[in-house]
């Protein structure tokens, strides 16, 4: 099973090609640059790289969201015109499980932060059991101060990751009460890899759909939309 995997849901851009429990490649980059600068010259990269003939893989991982808006629609195109022309199923995959797929095994609960602004991170809270990602809340958009709460009362040891941690770290540091690490550099941003072993679990549940049907999932209005229903309720 060969899996193509592209996550281009935050500040990170990452495609990946993983072949059973094989990485192949990977290309990750997060440095101030557009996805629509980034992501298909990446990905034609690694192809190349590989020497990988795309007729080959079996399906195509993306993160579906949350995450930014434009980010999730340039990987949302960028995997639609993919599985078209080549005539393979799309696997959505939940961008913060995806996130939380980097701290394999680790003992803690994993609260992956995606800053979405406004005082507000996308996340959801994950353990593992028996080697598998569980969730125990699934991905929502809430207030910082709103999740530590919930951390607090969990009264679980905790580790976070994701851009929304240097955002919010101070916060964290002075409303956290139960015992918490941030995870190191190599592992607290999205990375395709991580995002594929996710897919493999999804496609063997049969967890998966065509190319004409995929949509990303944003959880919450955009900002343009946002304020036109404010002038609308103003009319």
């Amino acid at each position: 099973m060969k899996i193509l995997a592209v996550d281009s849901s935050g500040l990170v851009a990452s495609v990946a090609i993983v072949e059973d429990d094989n990485l192949i490649a990977e290309y990750t980059v997060n440095y101030k640059k557009t996805h629509s600068q980034t992501l298909l010259p990446m990905l034609d990269e690694i192809v190349k790289m590989t020497d990988t003939d795309l007729n080959t893989i079996d399906a195509i991982a993306v993160a579906k969201g949350p995450g930014s808006f434009t980010g999730l629609r340039i990987g949302s195109a960028t995997v639609k015109g993919l599985g078209l022309a080549l005539d393979k199923p799309l696997i959505g995959v939940p961008t913060v499980e995806g996130l939380a797929m980097n701290l394999y095994n680790t003992n803690a609960l994993i609260c992956p932060m995606m800053d979405a602004r406004r005082n507000q991170v996308y996340t959801g809270l994950y353990r593992f059991r028996e080697n598998t990602l569980q969730v125990v809340k699934d991905q929502i958009p809430i207030a910082v101060e709103e999740l530590l709460d919930t951390l607090n009362r969990l009264g679980e040891e905790v580790v976070f990751l994701g851009d929304g941690v240097p955002v919010y770290r101070d916060i964290i540091k002075n409303n956290i009460q139960v015992p918490y690490t941030f995870a190191p550099a190599h592992v607290n941003k999205q990375r395709a890899s991580a995002l594929a072993i996710r897919a493999f679990e999804y496609w063997n549940n049969g967890i998966y759909e065509s190319a004409d049907d995929f949509a990303p999932e944003y959880l919450r209005m955009s900002q343009a939309e946002r304020e036109r229903a404010e002038k609308e309720k103003t009319i």
